[in-house]
């Protein structure tokens, strides 16, 4: 049997791998709990070929390593976790904003009336943006699916480029709705005008939660 005292140098080993760690808390959480029932199947071995608790303990502690060796694999895994996440999101509010974007316009008073020619660039590299962050995720989930452990450098890459993106679509997505308003006053009162302006902003907190998940697993 497994008692607490059996598992004193087992939970100490694991807090100190635990503050080593930054990634997607439930991903870490699975993963320290994989680690000790490892160490505590190593433990109950011991005790089982004759070894004290202490001593059976400070071994099995012992080979499982340091935080300091166990760390990068892990923070590997957790990073790519992390871009799984983002990539998620990035997939579901893209999917979202192709489907809904034009039915904040449909029926609206200024419908007919053309926008400046900047306007209409600005309008559809918004859309260009979000193509090519839906490519980016859709690239970021195929690669959390083809490795469980992650290939780190190209990970990273492909996170960057995401986050980047990202944030060049919120910067453009924020220009283009206050151009919006500057042009049409009735735009500020129109319902679907105001529900799309706060789906957005929620979608950009989620989304930029993700974003900062991965970028303090890949740190």
């Amino acid at each position: 049997m497994r008692g607490e005292d059996d598992a004193t140098m087992v939970e100490q080993r694991l807090r100190e791998l635990d503050a080593h760690l930054r990634g997607p808390r439930r991903l870490k959480s699975d993963l320290l709990t994989e680690a000790r029932h490892g160490l505590l199947d190593a433990v109950e071995t011991y005790r089982e070929g004759g070894l004290t608790a202490t001593e059976a303990q400070r071994r099995a502690v012992a080979e499982f390593g340091s935080p300091a060796q166990l760390a990068p694999a892990y923070q590997v895994e957790l990073a790519a976790g992390a871009l799984r996440g983002l990539s998620l999101r990035v997939v579901a509010l893209a999917a979202v904003a192709f489907v809904a974007g034009d039915l904040t316009w449909q029926g609206s008073s200024w419908g007919g009336s053309p926008p400046p020619a900047g306007y209409q660039v600005l309008s559809a590299s918004v859309g260009w943006v979000w193509a090519a962050a839906f490519a980016l995720a859709a690239l970021g989930l195929l690669r959390a699916g083809r490795s469980a452990r992650g290939d780190g450098a190209a990970d990273r890459t492909v996170g960057a480029a995401l986050t980047g993106i990202l944030a060049l679509g919120v910067l453009t997505g924020s220009a283009l709705f206050a151009w919006s308003v500057g042009l049409w006053d009735a735009a500020l009162t129109w319902p679907p005008m105001i529900i799309g302006a706060v789906v957005a902003a929620a979608g950009y907190l989620w989304l930029a939660r993700a974003a900062r998940t991965w970028l303090l697993a890949t740190r």
